[in-house]
């Protein structure tokens, strides 16, 4: 066996995730200054979401949840994974071709479905139209999801995880290119949309070719094969369905609060920093290495691929999420609030922000933990532990909105989460020691977490420290580097007295990976 270079493999993905997400936070920060948290944005919000809802249920959650463990097993045993990759992809583009259709044609009802506090508010009619401009994105952005699978499945991780980027690069230039022409922006960038996944696809698919796969286009066939992977897929199906009910809920409870669905976005897209760039990158780089690695029989190594990426992404995860809730105005403030930003939109995201934060750690063990089910093609079991998810999440935010607001839903899906991820541990142990993360895990975990608290003690009085800095325009970003740098710089000091981290071991790891 030729494994997958675990760590190599994680900070490509990382490192283009970060890029990605910088520049989405350049995009996200240019949407609110042209179209602050009004009705042009909210529309925005829900037809962004809609294809990537439904992304979220046929590719990545479902089909790709399937298909990677077995395309990598084909690999693995040489038969004719080119073939498989050939009629999964054209069993997937008919079905996503004839879902874009209807949902064309039932753009109101979809918009409804999603936030039916619009009715009769100017934001529906502009959600309807911005629906069916960006709702083809779906085709293009999952078949570019099967060939990023694919080419994870082969160690190749670079095309794959840059192609987010060029969607925030098209999405900041057409933004820009409107504002300077005096078009309408809102227009451009729904546009940019469906252009974006266009070019997206084409990326991957040309670097999947480079890599020798070569899918064939042909016409779809129910073969043995697909049999097996739609018979794999359904269940992940229905969980990725449920995951959509939560976000659903969610936005259904938040439509009934002005201005509270771009809060909870732009809430959501801070929190999504580490989780996109930890939880995300250690999944998709884990599951196709433990999936070759149960194949071969390799169980020693399935448990340390999996401690270690447990241990970097905790290592990197739990201050974040202490980060995220010590010093989220400050955050957000600097991030989001300018031209139709107000300091009241600030303070309601950063609220947001904190609640998310403390589900972080949650959501990165979910990522680390569905791998071990997925890699033996058990979907059922993740799916019976999100419908009790689901059931957490609906009972909170609809139950706790008339007490508290609108902050219900993100402290739902916070719980939610935290229900999930203890769930898939739990589950996970008759698998046996593959499940068990090592003992060097064990030992440094707890210091981690006293290593957060102590660095989430000292980022308080330096963010009193700095406030006057963090409210002036010309230096505002300066001031808030030289805060994250501090948080930093702790952590990984009293990290390394307490023997939370070890900064040697993970140059000489580094080092090793790049040799």
């Amino acid at each position: 066996m030729n494994p997958i270079r675990l760590l190599s493999g994680f900070l490509t993905v990382g490192a283009w995730t970060l890029l990605s997400r910088v520049l989405g936070f350049v995009r996200d920060a240019m949407i609110l200054a042209f179209l602050g948290t009004g009705p042009a944005y909210e529309a925005f919000v829900v037809a962004f979401r809609l294809p990537n809802m439904f992304r979220r249920f046929f590719a990545e959650g479902a089909f790709n949840t399937a298909f990677v463990p077995m395309f990598s097993k084909r690999l693995e045993a040489e038969e004719d994974a080119n073939g498989f990759a050939s009629d999964a992809f054209a069993g997937l583009a008919s079905v996503l071709i004839v879902i874009t259709l209807i949902a064309l044609a039932a753009m109101p009802w979809l918009v409804l479905a999603l936030a039916s506090g619009f009715a009769g508010q100017p934001q529906y009619p502009l959600a309807v139209d911005f629906g069916r401009i960006a709702f083809p994105y779906i085709l293009f952005i999952s078949l570019a999801a099967l060939l990023s699978g694919a080419l994870n499945a082969t160690g190749r991780f670079t095309a794959a995880a840059a192609a987010p980027v060029l969607l925030n690069v098209i999405l900041v230039s057409m933004m820009a290119g409107a504002s300077v022409l005096g078009i309408d922006v809102s227009r451009a960038l729904i546009w940019a949309i469906p252009v974006a996944g266009l070019a997206q696809m084409a990326l991957v698919w040309t670097a999947a070719r480079r890599a020798g796969i070569v899918i064939r286009l042909k016409r779809p066939r129910l073969t043995p094969d697909m049999r097996h992977l739609v018979a794999v897929a359904v269940p992940a199906a229905l969980s990725g369905g449920v995951v959509q009910v939560n976000l659903l809920v969610g936005q259904q409870v938040a439509s009934y609060y002005d201005r509270a669905v771009g809060w909870l976005f732009a809430a959501d897209r801070l929190y999504q920093l580490p989780l996109g760039v930890v939880g995300i990158a250690v999944g998709v780089v884990l599951l196709p290495d433990l999936s070759r690695r149960l194949r071969a029989g390799d169980t020693a190594g399935s448990r340390a691929a999996l401690s270690r990426a447990a241990e970097i992404s905790l290592m990197l995860t739990i201050p974040s999420a202490v980060a995220l809730v010590v010093i989220p105005l400050p955050l957000v403030s600097v991030l989001f609030e300018r031209g139709a930003t107000t300091a009241a939109d600030s303070r309601a995201i950063a609220l947001a922000v904190a609640v998310y934060g403390l589900g972080l750690p949650a959501f990165v063990m979910q990522k680390i933990i569905q791998p071990l089910y997925f890699a033996r093609e058990d979907t059922r079991t993740p799916f019976r532990f999100a419908l009790v998810s689901m059931v957490v999440n609906a009972a909170l935010a609809i139950g706790l909105a008339p007490v508290i607001g609108w902050i219900a839903t993100a402290i739902a899906t916070t719980a939610a989460a935290w229900a999930m991820a203890l769930l898939l541990i739990l589950g996970a142990r008759p698998m046996g020691d593959v499940a068990r993360f090592d003992d060097r895990l064990r030992r440094r975990l707890p210091r981690i977490v006293l290593a957060a608290l102590i660095m989430g003690a000292a980022l308080w009085p330096a963010w009193q420290l700095l406030m006057p800095w963090l409210a002036m325009s010309g230096i505002r970003f300066a001031a808030l580097l030289v805060l994250v740098l501090w948080g930093m710089l702790v952590f990984f000091a009293v990290g390394q007295l307490i023997g939370a981290v070890n900064l040697p071991e993970l140059r000489a790891t580094l080092r090793r990976r790049k040799s």
